[in-house]
């Protein structure tokens, strides 16, 4: 399984997964124009998309699907609400949208696809957990762990999990109150401590390499998001030097990982 982020942030967010011959978007929310020169530069075209799954409706999620589906007729996948909003916002998506009910597993040319809830501040979000050759899960865009994506994300082989903010950037940046008790909030987005703890509790159940994504550009930075992540896994015991793969998904360059099936090992 090859995971590539492509754009993750405030400012857009999207995500490959290829694995065998299927190959999904996780979300769109950048331009068509990006979309495709990054697939040039991993040697895929659009038409070779199997579908495009979409966690939530806000615009750094969904901004590039209105232009997207007039170039190129690609399966949409989102939990019913999202689905409902994509409807009535966007011309035309109806033709390909499909509805995935969180907590059932579908399946999309041998990968399956799981959806589950994540708390966030819009009426419904939603992580991703594929299984192929590997399995991988993407959760991003909430505020507080729950047993829900618990559920979702243990026993994946590799993960994309958010680490949006340090906490005390976060209170002492020059954000507005409302924005940083939104952020703070448990169902705004999981700071670099809390990313840590999960970070940690994956690792118990077989996650071996792990990308932190949606880094704030104002509240974070690369260094001090690895640097927790890293304490919570040594104090669990964790060799971090050989151990486990740690990587930082950039806000606006591709991340390359490679996920190998160890039972072929």
């Amino acid at each position: 399984m090859q995971i590539y982020t492509i754009a993750s942030g405030s400012a857009g967010n999207c995500t490959l997964v290829r694995d065998g011959d299927t190959a999904v978007l996780i979300d769109v929310g950048i331009s068509t124009k990006r979309i495709v020169t990054a697939l040039r530069e991993l040697d895929m075209l659009p038409e070779q998309l199997d579908g495009i799954l979409i966690t939530h409706e806000h615009g750094d999620h969904i901004c590039g699907l209105n232009t997207f589906i007039k170039h190129y007729d690609i399966p949409i996948f989102a939990p019913r609400t999202v689905a409902n909003h994509l409807s009535w916002s966007i011309a035309g998506v109806d033709d390909y949208l499909t509805v995935l009910p969180p907590g059932q597993d579908y399946t999309l040319r041998g990968l399956s696809v799981y959806p589950f809830h994540t708390p966030h501040d819009t009426p419904e979000s939603v992580g991703y957990r594929l299984k192929g050759s590997s399995v991988f899960g993407f959760c991003t865009d909430f505020g507080h762990v729950t047993d829900e994506i618990l559920e979702g994300m243990r026993g994946a082989d590799a993960a994309v999990i958010e680490a949006n903010h340090d906490l005390e950037m976060l209170r002492n940046g020059s954000y507005p109150y409302y924005l940083k008790r939104r952020i703070l909030s448990d169902n705004g987005h999981l700071s670099n401590d809390a990313c840590a703890e999960l970070s940690a509790e994956l690792y118990k159940y077989g996650t071996r390499k792990i990308i932190l994504g949606h880094l704030s550009r104002e509240n974070n930075l690369p260094s001090i998001a690895r640097k927790s992540v890293l304490g919570a896994l040594n104090a669990e015991g964790v060799d971090t030097e050989n151990g486990i793969v740690l990587e930082i998904a950039p806000e606006n360059a591709i991340l390359r990982l490679i996920v190998e099936d160890e039972s072929l090992c």
